[in-house]
């Protein structure tokens, strides 16, 4: 008898053990359907009442003796990079918003990104946005030109992956477990504010319309500096989510190049990055993701010589911004149906020098930044001649529209994008795929200058863009 109740009991308890094990194992496998509305939930079976967000974050700093775009690292800073962004839920398939402190993020890296967050958060790549702040002491990720180079018997240098396949592995647990924590948003704001003495175009013309000097990041010449500003969009745009009276996340974006100084061999978020310490600092209860604007001819060069207090008085300047677009913003009510995804695939024209770089990557003595400027767009190039195509993105949320696009896009088009909708608040991300690089308009490209005599692509990109950008604000032509 005692034995049969022995028996009994080590059966009821084996079975539980093996419910309790299937459970786990659902759990690890899906877990975030179960506190995060997804395909397959019970909340999505009953139809999402609400808008939900999560947030994540993950160091994105190499360790010291790595290399970085331009040169070993030897140290680092008092500021990590970071890789940060939000999952954000509605009635449809997630959406992932990604920011990384690093110079660019381009083709087969792009893929590689988009793919594992997609597959951590539920959802399709097409529905990923992976972009860079584009600060140059940091790294660069192309599994592309990685491999181009390793097939030619070249050194990769900068573009060994195994970090950067490290950190995708970080962010896509990350992402699945920040949906674990997901929050209902119930408010959704608006904010947009001048920030003084940032910005200025680089571009200096001549009276005939053509470009004679580049006034970059820094600029020790007093006369160049003394010149105006020059096209820029001098608004930093700020949209926060609400659950009820607290703040869950905080997206900005402004346009500039975002050096103080740099090759220093040691990473740093430069005065973006800094803005956005200070900012967390204020608003602690949200996690606050910035995005570089079409920031491609635009930097700090009339208001930074290069002397390194820079950094912080330009940091200040940037977060005073943020800070006032984010105390006038406008707090309105958001609801499942009027958060949408949409991604329009284009293919940009290319330059016909690009093959030339196959040939020149063979050489000697390569200047040390020929590599890093020029084999992402080898490796873009190709892609292209097999019909691969780059998606731009738009987030409509509300009365707002963010529009994520390629490059280091000129700041026309943004001002172009906010002209076509002006009752709507319209942001700008840029930086995405970094294959191209600079695209700039056709004027641009009868002007000349730096930034083109190194684009990728052609004049004819800027009706490719245009257009993309009409069809994703729902503009009629």
């Amino acid at each position: 008898m005692k034995t049969g109740i022995s028996l009994n009991l080590f059966s009821i308890i084996r079975k539980k053990a093996i419910i309790c094990k299937l459970f786990i194992f659902l759990f690890l496998l899906g877990g975030h359907l179960v506190c995060f509305p997804g395909t397959g939930s019970l909340a999505a079976q009953e139809g999402a009442s609400s808008v939900y967000v999560s947030a994540f974050d993950v160091d994105a700093t190499p360790p010291v003796g790595s290399l970085l775009t331009y040169g070993p690292m030897i140290n680092s800073w008092d500021l990590s990079l970071r890789a940060r962004g939000v999952v954000i839920r509605g009635s449809d398939d997630p959406i992932v918003l990604c920011v990384v402190d690093w110079i660019g993020i381009a083709n087969g890296g792009q893929d590689a990104f988009k793919q594992a967050l997609a597959h951590a958060a539920g959802t399709t790549p097409e529905r990923v946005a992976v972009h860079t702040l584009h600060q140059h002491d940091a790294p660069i990720c192309d599994f592309s030109a990685e491999q181009i180079l390793r097939d030619a018997n070249i050194d990769p240098g900068c573009f060994e992956g195994s970090f950067a396949r490290g950190l995708i592995h970080k962010l896509a647990q990350s992402v699945k477990e920040s949906m674990l924590h997901a929050r209902a948003v119930s408010h959704i704001s608006f904010g947009e504010a001048p920030v003084y003495k940032v910005a200025s175009n680089r571009r200096m013309l001549t009276p005939e319309g053509k470009v004679f000097a580049m006034r970059g990041s820094s600029c020790k010449d007093s006369l160049m500096r003394a010149q105006p500003e020059g096209l820029i969009d001098p608004m930093v745009s700020v949209i926060g989510f609400w659950d009820g009276e607290t703040p869950v996340a905080v997206l900005s974006f402004y346009a500039t190049h975002p050096q103080s100084y740099y090759l220093t061999q040691v990473p740093n978020p430069d005065f973006p990055g800094t803005a956005r310490f200070l900012r967390q600092l204020e608003v602690p209860d949200a996690m606050h993701v910035h995005f570089n604007g079409a920031g491609g001819n635009i930097a700090a060069g009339k208001y930074n010589d290069g002397s390194k207090e820079n950094r912080g008085i330009l940091a200040q300047r940037l977060a005073d911004g943020m800070k006032r677009a984010w105390e006038n913003s406008e707090r309105v009510e958001i609801s499942p149906n009027q958060l949408n995804w949409e991604a329009y695939p284009v293919t940009l024209p290319p330059a016909s020098t690009l093959d030339e770089i196959e040939t020149k990557m063979h050489e000697k003595d390569l200047p040390f930044n020929y590599l890093p400027n020029y084999m992402g767009k080898l490796a873009w190039y190709k892609r292209t001649q097999a019909g691969h195509k780059i998606d731009l993105g738009c987030l409509s949320l509300g009365k707002g529209r963010i529009l994520f696009m390629p490059g280091e896009l000129f700041i026309e088009y943004q001002l172009a994008a906010k002209k076509m909708k002006p009752d709507l608040f319209v942001a700008m991300a840029a930086y995405g795929d970094y294959g191209p690089l600079y695209i700039g308009t056709k004027e641009a490209y009868q002007q000349e200058g730096y930034e083109i005599q190194t684009s990728s692509v052609t004049p004819e990109v800027e009706d490719v863009l245009l257009n993309g950008i009409r069809k994703l604000l729902k503009v009629s032509e």
